[in-house]
């Protein structure tokens, strides 16, 4: 588990530890979470980037135990504030979801009921967790429309989801989130099929939240470009596992882990003139049918340059080899007849 990378004296809010989440189909098991560690500070944003199918979804919904058949979670700890999510009772539970915990979910406007208004979805989070009274409930609606930046929030609210573009959708979503002023915000991929422009607004929004309310973020993206706009720390993942942890400057100044430098390389750079973008080479592999060893090892450039063959035999463990940097990866740590390539301070071996 990833303790070493929190601030001394400070417990996280979220700590995640070994979640396994695993899908049971009729083809075979599908590990969609699979060992993952990491936490949340107060206040923080820790993004989780990678590709889809990476795992980033199954993560978010494991946390809000919204997982469904043929989903389960079969081992692993969710802890908030010191408490076992997963120990909850439903009931219990339930009561977490919106007051402490809330998501955004994909498609806003497929989330919203197309046949109630903006503002009477909003006030009936209040009807439910709060004794306030209906002309209190839409206040507060109208209220947060505002707060999110809706034009004209008196009349907005009386709009159906219809009505409203995609960026106004996407605002209302994180006002129905943010309703009663959770501790923790979890976004899936908030900014998808949003023009630029809308993409930036919605950021600064989540920022400008977390700066006046104090929410701590979980922001879920495939696109690096927003991870490094927005986040404090950050986690990757590939086929299930986080490989590579760390602050948001240090990952992108010296990314460790094969994966990472990849998706960095592929990035455009304004200014920059290339011929063309790095590619890295094969695809994510079948879920049902995982590589031995390293799951990232079929499509890596740097184990045929080194020609590790471990990386195709054992699983690496996730180490901590620089403080605030954690990584998943043979090319950091010896095992069976295999000597590290590269050697990089080592912090803890519980990354």
């Amino acid at each position: 588990m990833d303790k070493s990378l929190t601030p001394a004296n400070d417990h996280p809010l979220l700590q995640v530890t070994d979640l396994r989440t695993y899908f049971f189909t009729e083809d075979g098991v599908v590990r969609g979470a699979d060992g993952v560690d990491f936490h949340l500070n107060r206040g923080e944003i820790l993004g989780i980037v990678g590709e889809s199918g990476s795992g980033k979804s199954v993560t978010a919904l494991s946390i809000m135990r919204l997982i469904g058949v043929p989903g389960r979670i079969v081992s692993g700890e969710i802890e908030f504030e010191g408490r076992s999510l997963l120990a909850l009772p439903d009931a219990e539970m339930r009561a977490v979801r919106g007051k402490h915990i809330s998501m955004i979910f994909q498609q806003p406007q497929t989330s919203l009921n197309p046949v109630y208004t903006i503002g009477s979805q909003l006030a009936e989070t209040f009807d439910i967790h709060t004794e306030l009274d209906r002309r209190k409930a839409w206040e507060q609606a109208v209220e947060l429309l505002h707060i999110v930046g809706i034009p004209d929030p008196e009349k907005k609210a009386h709009a159906y989801p219809h009505e409203m573009s995609g960026g106004q959708a996407q605002r209302v979503m994180i006002a129905m989130a943010l309703a009663l002023q959770p501790k923790i915000l979890i976004a899936d991929e908030p900014t998808t099929a949003l023009d630029v422009t809308i993409q930036a607004q919605i950021l600064k929004l989540m920022l400008d939240l977390r700066d006046r309310l104090g929410t701590a973020v979980i922001l879920i993206t495939h696109d690096l470009g927003v991870i490094a706009e927005t986040a404090d720390r950050v986690a990757v993942m590939y086929a299930g596992q986080i490989v590579e942890k760390a602050k948001v400057i240090e990952l992108f100044e010296s990314p460790l882990h094969p994966y990472t430098q990849g998706l960095i390389r592929s990035i455009p750079v304004l200014g920059e003139s290339r011929e063309r973008l790095d590619v890295i080479p094969g695809a994510v592999p079948n879920m049902i049918n995982l590589p031995a060893g390293c799951r990232f090892a079929p499509r890596c450039r740097a184990r045929m340059e080194h020609e590790i063959s471990i990386c195709l035999e054992a699983e690496p463990d996730n180490l901590s080899l620089r403080t605030d940097h954690a990584v998943r990866c043979w090319l950091y740590q010896d095992g069976e007849a295999h000597k590290a390539p590269y050697q990089v301070q080592k912090v803890t071996s519980d990354g």
